[in-house]
């Protein structure tokens, strides 16, 4: 089951997800292994609302996941088996969905109305439903986990929602003061957002069969990716006044020094990010992966 027509759903990526023009293939599967989750549970009253709430995501983090195994295991020159990529969109639909979870109670906490163009969660299903339907997106999620059969991934599944959880609490306390910090910001972007980014990697490393090596360099990839991800995000769309970027943007009196310091530090964690890949043998996988670390150009 496809929750929407071929043509409509190629129309709005094209429209919405930049990511479309260079990964097209990689997405269209990302797609299907989710929808293949989310259709064994047709049975429940989940089933419609958790479809609203997936679609129209960019995949980006269940995207650096299977290009991450794929950049590992075709990078020692070795075949790259149908298990082992079977595996890898299993696990990014678990990341995806994790993302998903995360963006139901976000949207709650920050009282958004709007997510991707329509109502979000809450606004279209209501505020009991939404945390229900999060809690059953957890089920999911460990069930996807028992399937991989891999302790490992199973943790750092776990680790991204324990972490993304301390920062979305960090950022709620935070917020309700003035007195904040660059590095206040950059510790929540740590937590919140670039954990599941880092797990998305690691994961994909872990699954590619890599050295522990190659999975902490695939690790530290992630988790500078996702800071620099955050901030040009918050650059790009700093309307929302209860984000942290916009307390300090209003601290540094909305300045263009302050700005410009930020997009600097933008740079600093995309070129971090990007020079972490050059341990790793060349494949195409890892030139996509480099593409990735340049978002100004993807134009997210």
């Amino acid at each position: 089951m496809i929750l929407l027509g071929k043509s409509t759903s190629l129309k709005r990526n094209l429209e919405t997800n930049p990511l479309i023009e260079h990964f097209s293939e990689y997405l269209s599967k990302i797609d299907d292994a989710l929808n293949r989750e989310l259709d064994l549970y047709s049975w429940s009253e989940f089933h419609d609302p958790l479809r609203y709430a997936c679609d129209g995501g960019k995949r980006i983090r269940p995207l650096i996941l299977v290009l991450s195994s794929e950049c590992i295991k075709i990078g020692k020159k070795v075949a790259f088996s149908s298990k082992i990529a079977e595996n890898a969109f299993i696990a990014a639909s678990a990341i995806e969905l994790l993302h998903t979870e995360s963006v139901i109670h976000d949207d709650i906490i920050d009282e958004e109305n709007l997510r991707r163009g329509k109502p979000s969660f809450h606004a279209k299903y209501g505020y009991n439903n939404s945390i229900l339907t999060a809690d059953f997106v957890l089920g999911v999620i460990l069930n996807i986990g028992s399937k991989l059969n891999n302790p490992r991934v199973s943790g750092e599944l776990s680790n991204a929602a324990i972490k993304m959880s301390e920062g979305e609490m960090m950022e709620i306390k935070l917020s309700k003061g003035l007195d904040i910090r660059e590095d206040n910001y950059i510790r929540v972007l740590e937590h919140k957002t670039a954990s599941i980014f880092e797990a998305s990697a690691k994961i994909g490393a872990i699954l590619g069969e890599g050295e522990e090596e190659e999975i902490h360099t695939m690790a530290s990839f992630g988790k500078l990716l996702g800071i620099a991800y955050q901030i040009h995000d918050d650059l790009v769309d700093w309307n929302n006044e209860d984000r942290l970027f916009n307390i300090l943007l209003k601290n540094n009196e909305q300045s263009k020094e302050f700005v410009d310091r930020m997009k600097t530090l933008y740079c600093s964690y995309s070129n971090m990010a990007k020079n972490k890949l050059l341990k790793l043998n060349d494949s195409i996988p890892k030139k996509h992966l480099e593409l990735l670390t340049d978002l100004a150009s993807i134009q997210f």
